[in-house]
Formats: structure tokens, sequence, C-alpha cells
């Protein structure tokens, strides 16, 4: 009978691959997971929107490598998939969007079935120890029908991640049932969170956070939870090398609805991975990378029971996140209302709206005043600099012949909104301008709540335009800024 042997002498792995054979190999380094990833990435997403149907070319080409299952189907009908690999002792299952705007973590799986289905030699022996000692069984999409609207909840209107107790949702029973026909030793329950979560005290976003839920209210230890917090260290380990102080921990507050807290109270030691926000990664490619990274790297923790030499504290001093980011922060400008002038600072924050394959946002003032313990993805300090109201241009606007260039102009002379013709509405556009209807008017009115459109003064004229929520300096030329407007 062929057995495997580790010892990891600090961070060399050897095992027989077979019998009467030795090979060894060392503990994926970061730069190897790099590597990994940049090898066997999968080029159909680009973006983050995409459908059901967009996966099932996808899965069956791996049909020949993995068992591919279809565990049920959808409120309207769609497959929800698992694929299957290795035929080893310990068991884990990942399961992603399950809430259908998170899917991050989905793209990353397609690039570990790219990954496991590779034949190079430089993976192989890896790749062996994953088969013979880990039976892995993945959920790509919980949530199909929530996919094709990319919201949070299903067609029902229920969140399936409050569900796991009734399991009032086909698509939650689904879940259960592929938990409780398989009994994984592990879970992975991959998520995504609002880009606006920091590492505590820090203005570094939480690009990735994670968690060992609570099985109980009392948030109480037991072996089951303390391996998920083993894991979640390793992953820790190689996640700090490549984004330090960019990993927070997420709240553990017991929830008895959610299926991560179930899982844990049922056995599963599991592992939420919450995928957060990076500057200038808004299709979440990059952080899509940390994802791949960090799932490979603890799936060989798993399979080498390397994680065992992690001790509870490393989990612990892993920081809590808060949400204390905003997409813009102005410091210290100066407003005149009321008659009456004062200083505040000015947090903005851009909603999405899906359309397709695409959306577009809407910026609002989320947050007046002192805002001294906020940060913000792009900061201004404006101190000098006065808010003022951007003007509507009235005269008729040529579509088909209004450029870049004419906005961008328009908007440096204080025009903020144009109006145009009721057959442009609803259009997608990057316009350094507001657009509206012929019979559309603006709300100028700028504080707490209200849409973040306006201009910061200076002594000598207009510096910056607050553009639905992008800060754009006005020097110079139109810096080409990825817009997601709407008309």
């Amino acid at each position: 009978m062929c057995k495997y042997y580790n010892l990891i002498i600090p961070l060399i792995l050897f095992f027989l691959s077979s019998c009467g054979e030795t090979e060894f190999t060392e503990v994926p380094s970061t730069s190897s997971l790099e590597q990994a990833f940049e090898i066997y990435k999968e080029a159909a997403f680009e973006k983050r929107r995409f459908f059901h149907a967009d996966i099932i070319p996808l899965l069956e080409k791996h049909a020949q490598s993995f068992k591919m299952d279809t565990l049920g189907r959808s409120v309207k009908g769609r497959e929800i998939f698992q694929l299957s690999y290795g035929s080893g002792p310990t068991k884990v299952l990942l399961w992603s969007q399950m809430h259908g705007n998170e899917s991050t973590a989905t793209m990353a799986l397609f690039d570990l079935f790219n990954f496991l289905d590779g034949e190079d030699s430089t993976f192989m022996a890896l790749r062996e120890l994953m088969e013979e000692r880990l039976s892995i069984r993945v959920i790509p999409m919980v949530n199909p029908d929530g996919a094709e609207q990319f919201m949070r909840r299903n067609a029902l209107g229920i969140d399936l991640n409050r569900d796991a107790r009734r399991t009032t949702s086909i698509e939650a029973e689904i879940l259960k049932n592929a938990r409780d026909d398989f009994s994984p030793h592990f879970g992975f329950n991959l998520h995504d969170q609002s880009t606006y979560y920091n590492t505590l005290g820090s203005r570094n976003p939480a690009t990735i956070s994670v968690l060992a839920p609570a099985y109980n209210k009392e948030r109480e230890m037991n072996e089951v939870r303390l391996k998920a917090m083993k894991v979640i260290a390793g992953m820790n380990r190689v996640l700090q090398e490549i984004v330090p102080q960019h990993v927070g921990k997420y709240n553990d507050t017991f929830e008895p609805r959610a299926f991560g807290d179930n899982f844990q109270k049922w056995g599963t030691s599991t592992i939420l991975i919450e995928s957060g926000g990076y500057p200038n990664d808004p299709e979440k490619q990059y952080i899509r990378k940390l994802n791949f990274m960090a799932i490979l790297g603890a799936l060989y923790e798993i399979a080498s029971e390397g994680y065992e030499r992690y001790k509870e504290e490393d989990y612990f001093s892993i920081p809590d996140n808060e949400s204390r980011l905003m997409d813009v922060l102005i410091k210290n400008a100066t407003v005149d209302q009321e008659g009456v002038e004062y200083t505040t600072d000015i947090g903005i924050r851009r909603g999405e709206h899906t359309v397709g394959k695409d959306y577009f946002v809407r910026g609002n003032i989320q947050d007046w005043g002192d805002l001294s313990t906020f940060f913000g993805y792009v900061e201004l300090e404006a101190k000098g600099l006065r808010v003022q109201e951007g003007k509507v241009y009235e005269g008729e606007v040529n579509h088909d012949e209004y450029s870049v260039s004419d906005a961008w102009k328009m908007l440096k002379e204080g025009y903020m909104w144009v109006k145009s013709p009721e057959d442009w509405k609803g259009r997608l556009h990057n316009l350094p301008i507001m657009m509206l209807s012929a019979k559309e008017n603006t709300d100028s009115e700028i504080g707490m709540g209200s849409s973040a459109n306006f201009y910061l003064e200076g002594e000598d004229g207009l510096k910056y335009a607050v553009l639905n929520g992008y800060l754009l300096e006005l020097e110079g030329d139109f810096s080409g800024e990825e817009l997601k407007n709407k008309y």
C-alpha cells in the first residue's frame, strides 16, 4: 500500500508520489502562485458581470478531467453545477456566488479549474498531491438567477445566505443537500463585500477579509473552528507577502441563518473569503488573482496538513475590518450656506447600477462635517477652495458630433450639465459631463445626501469638478478616467 509522509523543514515537503519512488517539492512560494495564475488565468473573464450561459462552455471544456454533476435547477430553471476533482480522504467543498452580484471568487475558481487540468511539469507534483490527498467539490454559481440580474438575492427575493435553516429557496436546499451528501471536512464560503471596508485604523482597503465563522452565539472555540482559523492564518501569510496590511478579519457575530455559521456548526471547518476593494481595480481582476493564490495555497496547506503549524493567535493577529472608506474624501472645503460660511469635509461614495454586462454609477455625498476618522481611495486637501454649483448648458447638443473634448471644454467653463434630446436618455457614456433630457432639471442643492456634482473654486477660478462622484482636476486636458455615467 502506498503511504505519504510529510515533514516541513522548514518549508520543504517530502512525499512519496508512488510506491518505491521518492519525490520532493517546495511549499508553493508567492512567486510560484503568481506564476500559476498568469499561466492558467481564464481568459474569458475580463469583467465581473457575466451570466450563467457564459460559464457553461467553460465547464464543458473540463468535462474529461472533472466529474460534472447537475445538483438541481434554480427558480428560473438554470442548472446548478458541481465539479469534482481528486480521490483523497480529506473532503473540501468550495461554493461561490450565493449572492448573484458577488462574482470575484467565481472567476478565480475557473482559474483553479484550468490549473488542476494543466499538464505542465512545474506544478505536476502539487496537482498530484492534491489529487491523492483531497476530494474537492466546487459549486461555482449557487445563484444563477441572481447572477443574471447581477443582484444579491434569488428570483424570489430571498437572500440565500439567510436561508440555511429553513431552506425556503430551491438554491439554498441544493447547497444544504450538497453539504449533507458530501460531509466535507473543510468548506470555502466565497463572497464579495463592500469596497468601503478598510483594515482597522488604516487607510488600506480590506481587499480580502477572512473569517472562521462562529458556530454559536457565545462564539466558542472547538477543533472544527480552530482548523479553519489555522488554514486562514496560512492564507494570510501568502497574502501579506503580496498585499501587506490589506487583509482584514470579518465580524464573527453568530448569524443563525447563515450557511457559513451553520456549516461550522455541522462539523465542516469553514473559511469565509470576502473580496473587497483595491485602488484602480473596478472589475476586481487583481482581487481575483489574490483569491486564486489564497485558495490554491490553502488547498496545499490542507493536503499537506501544513496548516497545523499555525496557531490560534496567528488568526487573531489579523486586524478587524471597519467601514471607513470613501471613493472620494475632500478635506477642509469652504461652504457658504444660509449666509453662513464654514469649513467641512465631504465624503463621497458611488453606487453601481447594472445594465446587462455593464453598469453606471451615481455618486452621492455620503457624509458631511468632521470626517477626520475616514479615508478615501482618492483624497484632496481643499483648504482655500470653495464649493460652487455648476451651470446647465441650455443649447442643443448634437449627440453624433459631441466629443469628449467638447464636454471637457464645457466642464472647464462651469457647465456641469448639458440638455440633450429625449432619444439620448438611458444610454451609457464616459463623457466628462452630466446629461439631462430636455424636461429634466438639476438638483442644485449641495449637502449631506445630495448628488455629488459641484465645483471647487480657488481665488483664480475653477480648480476641480466633482462629477457624479469622480474628482476631476480641471487644469490641462481630460486625463481619460473611466467614468461610468448614464444619460
